[in-house]
């Protein structure tokens, strides 16, 4: 009798303190995971919008700048498909120094970085780099 007794009485005390600590757990994990989300859609809309300083007439000095300090900011944050798609760009920036870098292999650069960054937000996506395009500004 005592322990159908004890049974009747812990039982839905354990149950509920079982639950509250799953909603709790579940509940912080679910908001770390969109403070992360937010934190890396606003250091790539960042990037992204830095990358100008490499293409057409939108091409500075100061932009690039600039984007390689939030490059090396990005180390931290960055899935490795992005930090290595990065990498690549740099490494044709590197080899065409001095010199107009092939437009292709440049477009294709830019748009992997963007489309990397796309797949580590969204998790996938049926868009490939000819996609993504930056319009230059007519003054």
């Amino acid at each position: 009798m005592e322990n159908s007794l004890l049974t009747i009485l812990l039982l839905p005390i354990l149950t509920a303190v079982i639950g509250s600590y799953l909603t709790y757990y579940f509940t912080n994990k679910s908001k770390r995971s969109e403070a992360i989300l937010r934190f890396k859609e606003e250091k790539y809309s960042n990037l992204l919008i830095l990358l100008q300083g490499f293409v057409g007439k939108t091409t500075s000095g100061e932009t690039k700048k600039k984007f390689f300090e939030e490059q090396y900011k990005s180390w931290l944050y960055s899935s490795d498909e992005v930090v290595q798609t990065i990498n690549e760009m740099v490494k044709l920036v590197i080899e065409s120094r001095g010199k107009e870098p092939d437009p292709e292999k440049g477009r294709k650069a830019v748009g992997d970085i963007a489309l990397k960054m796309r797949k580590d937000l969204l998790g996938k996506t049926k868009l490939d780099f000819k996609d993504f395009q930056y319009t230059d500004v007519i003054e």
